[in-house]
């Protein structure tokens, strides 16, 4: 049932060069005990099935490795999906910024400042730090690793993940007009 869901995201990040081979992942909460997300390795444009992650116990091996932060995040919000992406971009100003402050009307209206947190990938660390910040914000960036954007929906999520990218493609751009 989410496959076709998660493949239709997955689409809509790979046609606006959101993501690139395996990266990033996609999950949905479907019930009080735990969430479907991408399986490991799998590709975002195809359709494959996700993996059931419980919100307590062991997680299974074939869950994204970033199955700790949409799991923290299901725990603490009352989010039903999340979108986690490597916007090119907007990777390269968490490099350099720690909070991106978008200028472009969108970017003002649906998320006026974007925190920008530290984690490696996969830990505890990044778990923890991203919920924090998504328990203020529907969005935030992982300094050097991408985006993690929340909603009610996969739609929503998907929302604010192009959104990221655009605000810091026209701060960029401003920046070579300057």
């Amino acid at each position: 049932m989410y496959s076709g869901e998660f493949e239709r995201i997955g689409k809509r990040l790979f046609s606006e060069h959101l993501v690139g081979g395996n990266f990033g992942n996609i999950s949905v909460r479907n019930s009080d005990d735990g969430f479907l997300i991408k399986r490991t390795g799998a590709y975002l444009d195809v359709a494959t099935e996700p993996v059931f992650v419980p919100l307590v116990g062991e997680a299974p091996r074939e869950a994204s490795s970033e199955y700790r932060v949409h799991r923290e995040v299901y725990r603490k919000t009352p989010y039903r999906a999340i979108v986690h992406a490597h916007p090119p971009v907007a990777i390269a100003a968490s490099l350099v910024l720690d909070r991106i402050v978008p200028e472009d009307s969108e970017g003002q209206m649906l998320c006026p400042v974007i925190p920008v947190v530290t984690g490696s990938p996969g830990s505890q660390e990044i778990a923890d730090n991203v919920t924090a910040a998504l328990i203020r914000s529907k969005l935030v960036m992982v300094r050097g690793h991408g985006s993690f954007a929340a909603g009610n929906s996969l739609d929503e999520a998907y929302l604010y993940t192009s959104l990221v990218e655009h605000s810091c493609r026209i701060i960029a751009l401003k920046k070579g007009f300057s």
